[in-house]
């Protein structure tokens, strides 16, 4: 009796392995409006997951941000792009909650984060790390108010729950935020791919799109397709929820062949460390050309996301001569709406006739190896795994712009890029930088460090490069007063700054003489001075703002104004 007892327990602890179960009851909504959704956890983005959920705020700023939960502030940064204003809060549980894109943060929060920055005489702080129970908060409490810093971004609250050791990313869902979705997903591409040399769909060699109908709600099928050897297949799709029209990303895909399932990933949770693999998830490649990001039901080399549960044959199905198969690819959301496209495919003998022709180049990368390689005064140099696999490369230089291949292959490392530019003068030399011209109408800048013979780069974009001038100073002038006026009713300043070349690389202001905290808002290209944060003395008072830009190009304003306290 007792063994068997003890093989019952055991039987419930393995059924229990990887069932990870989280508190429903512990958190709060963040904030005190129903939670209508711009964007879902797991989302596709560039280069990565995204790592919540966004939380429309009524194309509001400055709707009070609660604490989702009792805890303590364990870290604040403000920066310009990314999360922009966030605040981390540590819980009693074991879990992290993050509020970002903030306006501005709660009372005593924001004047701890005010005084660093006037001691650093920065805007952007880094992280700030509080000790530990130094900032306690309540569940309930006001930490910050909602709005739109980092970057070009609409109102609204991101907001995520993090495993507080591991800072591995948990999808809201699972903590009980709820959102109505009765939607199923929608599907708007299906591709198939031959996944070896001998593999042939219908007769062909190449990635191929299929079409599809609808049979009835929620079912689509397609055609029926000829294989012979191992196939995968690539899915578009998106989610809607309730109330919003945006398109979101979907909660898991699922792939059975003959009614048994081969492949499933989910977005339960994932790794910071891992979120870049998000490319090799998709088919890259077509995403570079089409701007449409096609989801694989089968893994790559190099793949190491840790998504993925009931994989077999890693995805790949093996089509055998004589052979029927019905695939289905099922697409849920988190609410468990389902959609389902069946592919029917039948097996049948190779035919060799239309084989793709294979590239190659005098430059070929053995991933496992370091690459150098210099044309015309450009050299690359590619470290140990910059690559997931053995590619050939283009590599050409014409008329000064150097043409790494095409954008159209992920790196997982980046690789240094120099220009020789012994050929110009010491003036010219101040002016120039490394921008991409993959898109020709809009050079991008490249973070260019320089020495006396040579400058370089750093990037994880292949494509075209080439050394720009940029001779124009950044602009800036007063938005909402005049020099020499009267501005006693006013409660901040107001500059607009923007610079045509490189980007701004820093601004400083100074009141009478001492530096003053002025906020950059990037969308709106202006930095701004609340008076609160300085006791004025006497009526006459004189501004100065610096900018520079990337290569060094410098302008400066000065204003007189008059006020009184």
């Amino acid at each position: 009796m007792r063994l068997l007892v003890t093989f019952f327990i055991f039987l419930i602890a393995i059924s229990s392995v990887g069932q990870k179960k989280y508190p429903t009851k512990d958190f709060r909504n963040p904030l005190d409006i129903p939670p209508i959704l711009a964007g879902t956890f797991g989302e596709l983005r560039n280069n990565h997951f995204h790592a919540g959920i966004d939380i429309k705020t009524q194309r509001k700023e400055g709707l009070n941000v609660y604490a989702v939960a009792d805890g303590y502030v364990s870290r604040i940064k403000v920066a310009l792009w990314g999360y922009g204003k966030v605040i981390y809060v540590d819980h009693p549980n074991g879990y992290t909650s993050v509020y970002a894109h903030l306006s501005k943060f709660g009372n005593g929060i924001e004047e701890y984060v005010k005084d660093i920055q006037y001691k650093k005489q920065r805007y952007e702080t880094g992280n700030i790390f509080p000790k530990k129970g130094e900032i306690p908060v309540k569940k309930g409490q006001i930490i910050a108010y909602s709005g739109s810093t980092g970057g070009f971004v609409a109102p609204h609250l991101h907001f995520e729950i993090r495993d507080t050791k591991t800072e591995k990313i948990i999808n809201p869902f699972l903590f009980g935020i709820k959102v109505k979705d009765t939607i199923p997903p929608k599907i708007r591409g299906l591709l198939v791919y031959p996944l070896s040399d001998s593999s042939r769909v219908n007769q062909k060699n190449q990635k191929s799109l299929l079409a599809f109908k609808k049979v009835k709600p929620n079912l689509y099928t397609t055609n029926r397709i000829t294989a012979k050897g191992p196939i995968g297949f690539a899915i578009n799709v998106y989610d809607k929820l309730n109330k919003a029209h945006n398109k979101n990303g979907v909660y898991s895909i699922s792939m059975k062949v003959n009614g048994h399932k081969v492949y499933h990933h989910n977005l339960e949770t994932f790794s910071f460390a891992e979120s870049k693999f998000i490319n090799l998830l998709i088919d890259y490649s077509h995403y570079a050309e089409y701007k449409k990001r096609y989801q694989r039901t089968h893994l790559v080399k190099g793949n190491q996301l840790d998504i993925y549960k009931d994989l077999l044959n890693n995805g790949v199905i093996t089509i055998k001569e004589g052979y029927n198969y019905t695939v289905e690819i099922i697409i849920s959301d988190f609410s468990k709406n389902r959609t389902t496209i069946r592919i029917p495919v039948k097996g049948v003998k190779n035919n060799r006739i239309f084989t793709q022709k294979k590239d190659t180049t005098a430059y070929k990368i053995t991933t496992s190896k370091f690459h150098k390689w210099t044309q015309k005064g450009v050299t690359i140099a590619f470290p140990k795994h910059t690559f997931y696999e053995d590619v050939y490369l283009d590599f050409r230089v014409d008329s000064s712009i150097a043409k790494i291949h095409q954008p159209t292959i992920p790196l997982n490392k980046s690789f240094t890029l120099t220009f020789d530019v012994t050929k110009y003068t010491e003036k010219e030399k101040e002016q120039l930088y490394i921008a991409n011209i993959n898109n020709k109408k809009y050079p991008s800048y490249q973070n260019t460090r320089k020495k006396k013979d040579k400058f370089f780069t750093t990037t994880k974009t292949l494509g075209a490069y080439t050394l720009l001038k940029d001779t124009i100073k950044p602009s800036i002038y007063l938005k909402n007063f005049k020099d020499k006026q009267w501005i006693t009713k006013l409660n901040k300043i107001i500059v607009k700054i923007a610079d045509k070349g490189t980007g701004i690389k820093s601004y400083k202001a100074t009141l009478d003489g001492e530096w003053i905290l002025m906020e950059y808002n990037l969308k709106k290209k202006q930095i701004v001075y609340q008076f609160k944060d300085k006791k004025l003395v006497g009526a006459k008072h004189q501004l100065v703002v610096e900018v520079e830009d990337n290569v060094g190009n410098t302008n400066t304003l000065h204003a007189t104004f008059y006020k009184k306290e």
